[in-house]
């Protein structure tokens, strides 16, 4: 049996497991499985590498896409450069780390980026907006890092005023301020001076307009949530998991 599966915690509301689950259907795989690792600590990891058998690779999700470089053997150049990996492969009994993120954002934003989005706001600090980081830099867009407090590589939301955010079109929210229950949460933004020029992406997908995305859509700017990015993210996943060596 070919075993695969998602790391983290908790993994209540796992996306992976039914696409997974759905796809092998589909694709007529009765020798291949997805299952949920629900991990209160990243040290159980090593049990299941060591015992699992068939596990060919698995997804990693919040809090160990960090975390798990301390188990890995190789990586790609993102995840290097990143410093944040949730995909493994594992072929011969040595584990390489990939970053899909950066392929699933990249390939949903970009159809959507105009010449005046040469400027971006980077909502929060975690795994998932290193992978953003990536991708704008490859895009030749500049960024602001906002987190709660300032520090030397980051802004406080406090900071953001109307010049702000008038020269910043482009805003990313990577928390997971709005996500499902919580869904009246949003990331303390002066929302009154988007225009419809700004497009505001959400890595958030349940619900499918959270409270972010829906202030700045009554602005009249552009909308995205995290859907698309899921499914690409998920799909390159797979490549990998199948690619020749």
């Amino acid at each position: 049996m070919r075993l695969y599966g998602l790391l983290g915690f908790p993994l209540s509301h796992s996306f992976s497991q039914k696409y997974f689950t759905e796809k092998f259907q589909n694709l007529g795989l009765t020798d291949a499985i997805y299952e949920n690792f629900s991990l209160p600590d990243i040290s159980a990891l090593q049990a299941i590498l060591d015992h699992r058998e068939g596990l060919e690779g698995f997804n990693i999700t919040i809090p160990y896409k960090k975390a798990v470089l301390d188990f890995i053997d190789d990586s790609t150049q993102a995840v290097q450069e990143i410093g944040a990996c949730n995909c493994v492969r594992i072929n011969n009994g040595k584990l390489k780390g990939y970053n899909t993120d950066v392929v699933g954002f990249e390939q949903t934003i970009a159809p959507f980026l105009k010449p005046h989005h040469n400027k971006a706001l980077i909502l929060g600090t975690g795994g998932a907006s290193a992978a953003v980081e990536w991708v704008l830099k490859k895009l030749g867009i500049v960024y602001l890092s906002v987190s709660r407090t300032a520090s030397d590589h980051t802004i406080a939301y406090e900071q953001i005023d109307q010049e702000m955010m008038m020269s910043h079109k482009l805003v990313i929210n990577t928390t997971p301020l709005g996500m499902y229950p919580n869904v009246g949460a949003c990331p303390n933004l002066p929302y009154q001076f988007m225009t419809e020029q700004h497009h505001l992406f959400d890595l958030v997908y349940n619900p499918e307009e959270t409270q972010f995305l829906a202030m700045g859509k009554a602005q009249g700017a552009s909308i995205q949530n995290g859907w698309e990015m899921l499914i690409l993210q998920a799909e390159e996943s797979w490549r990998i998991w199948n690619e020749a060596i």
